[in-house]
């Protein structure tokens, strides 16, 4: 106990080196925990991106292809579904609902997706969170919108403002479609997911809108056009589409049948076991990340070895003095390793107290800008595990600077004259 005071006297007396020292453990130490709480959140929140469904079937191609392009809105489907096909999957036995998705269009940037009011009904995000509104409802027209929040956030957007879609994905749009105008009749609450970033409209108004266009352009070339367009009527295909069954056991059996579906090339996927298997990919990120951020607690840690090393010539006067009153080798041994282990402690306690106060001003910009959910808990088993070898770490440091001060108290102890 009396090493102890003496540690925490000592170290205010040199408290300007000490809470230097301390800062950059506690910079790092919060770097460390920030870095891997994201990378477990993010981990969770992509996982949570769809929930509730069972299977995710689109044309022949290969798994996380079709997850990205589906649920993600990241690249392009090369093929689509026929709504035959659709139609003949929907009826199979033990499907319980289905969501039609067709993409391939866009706003200023931002994904349009054509589906049905099923969408809104049995879409789940999350631990099977269901959509709802902010404001507004479904649409019920085909001339009708409806966005995700963080559409409507970014573009300024409110209930009947008209909207113009435009034909291509993302910056590619090459066309806009002027003459068939959309207004906007509800707005979706933020999920956190590429629901956010997307605009609804009814499936059929996919089909209104490119046949609108294609009877433009063959009037420009002066051809016929043979059949009058059904505004009300079905799509020839969509891009892919969401299975929900009434018990897991049908799943594996309708997905080999998918897969092996004769008509037409289909692929079956569950996208539970997708994004585990996209994850895994993206392993060696974490492992980078993790390696960024030990490095920095490393340096941090051997720069207070530095700085307890630099110090230790300038306190020999006081080491020999405390030999001089009686404390042995050991004791002076033990007050370095207390000083260095306070300082680690210390620099840990600042730190958790920066990487909560960092994750509650981040969790926001996180939630909305990069639809990643940050948890403000305690700390996990893992990150206290982080914490203590950290803890440890210091400690081993610290034995240099202590060991050097042994030896300079038994030579300079042998020079004191009695």
């Amino acid at each position: 106990m009396i090493l102890i005071k003496l540690a925490i006297s000592s170290l205010y007396n040199r408290r300007a080196s000490a809470l230097l020292t301390l800062f950059t453990i506690a910079i790092s130490v919060m770097l460390l925990l920030s870095i891997e709480r994201v990378r477990v959140d993010a981990k969770s929140s992509f996982s949570n991106t769809i929930s509730g469904t069972d299977l995710i079937v689109g044309a022949r191609t290969g798994d996380i292809q079709l997850l990205l392009s589906s649920v993600f809105r990241i690249g392009h489907a090369n093929n689509g579904v026929s709504w035959q096909s659709y139609q003949y999957i929907k009826q199979q036995r033990g499907v319980k609902w289905t969501i039609p998705l067709s993409l391939g269009d866009s706003h200023k940037g931002q994904a349009v997706l054509g589906t049905s009011d099923d969408y809104f009904t049995h879409y789940q995000y999350a631990k099977k969170q269901s959509l709802s509104f902010s404001q507004g409802q479904p649409f019920r027209h085909l001339n009708e919108v409806v966005l995700g929040a963080q559409v409507a956030e970014n573009l300024g957007y409110s209930l009947g403002d008209s909207i113009v879609i435009s034909h291509g994905m993302g910056n590619t749009s090459f066309h806009h479609h002027d003459d068939n105008p959309f207004t906007v009749v509800g707005i979706l609450n933020a999920t956190g997911t590429p629901v956010d970033k997307t605009l609804h409209i009814p499936l059929a108004a996919i089909e209104q809108i490119h046949a609108t266009n294609h009877t433009e352009h063959e009037h420009e070339h002066e051809h016929e056009h043979e059949q009058p367009i059904d505004l009300i009527g079905e799509p020839k295909q969509i891009t892919a589409f969401l299975i929900g069954f009434d018990s897991p056991l049908y799943t594996l059996q309708v997905r080999r049948n998918i897969n092996q579906f004769k008509d037409e090339a289909l692929l079956a996927i569950m996208p539970g076991v997708t994004l585990r298997e996209l994850w895994e990919m993206l392993t060696i990120v974490e492992k980078i990340l993790l390696m960024f951020s030990m490095v920095v607690v490393l340096v941090s840690l051997l720069g207070m070895l530095t700085t307890l090393l630099a110090s230790l010539n300038q306190r020999r006067r006081e080491l020999a003095i405390l030999r001089s009153v009686g404390a042995r080798p050991w004791h002076l041994f033990a007050l370095i390793s207390i000083e260095s282990l306070l300082t680690t402690f210390l620099g840990c306690l600042a730190g958790c107290g920066l990487f909560y106060l960092l994750m509650s001003l981040a969790a926001g910009y996180l939630q909305s800008h990069a639809g990643i959910t940050i948890t403000i808990a305690m700390l996990s088993g893992y990150e206290l595990m982080l914490i203590g070898a950290i803890m440890a770490a210091g400690f081993i440091v610290g034995l240099i600077p202590a060991t050097r001060a042994y030896f300079y108290s038994l030579s300079d102890g042998m020079s004191i004259k009695i």
